[in-house]
């Protein structure tokens, strides 16, 4: 699995340049759930191209523009198209499955 840190700097410029399904997943250094994450996504089977790592505390702007309100924050964005947030279990079969149901939504810009 493909994964990426992406900052305030360069994340909508390497997001907008990306083909494929990229999991933008914002997480923090002091979070239980975001490095039980970390530990996880990267070895689950999940149809996506690659992993894209925010760190919150880090990159501010992308937090506010992204309206996240709690850790882990997960988002789905397929060739440069935002299809938003997605709830879901950390497992395959729940991600698979958010994923799929964030594609039914209209894409829009990105944030």
């Amino acid at each position: 699995m493909v994964e990426l840190q992406l900052t305030d700097f360069d994340a909508d410029q390497r997001l907008l340049a990306m083909s494929g399904v990229s999991l933008v997943i914002f997480t923090s250094v002091g979070c239980a759930s975001c490095r039980f994450a970390r530990e996880q996504l990267p070895g689950l089977d999940l149809a996506i191209d690659r992993l894209c790592w925010i760190d919150a505390g880090d990159n501010g702007g992308l937090v506010e523009r992204y309206q996240v309100f709690h850790l882990p924050a997960l988002f789905v964005v397929r060739d440069g198209e935002f299809f938003g947030a997605v709830q879901s279990r950390l497992t395959s079969t729940g991600l698979n499955e958010a994923v799929r149901q964030a594609f039914s939504r209209h894409a829009e810009e990105l944030p």
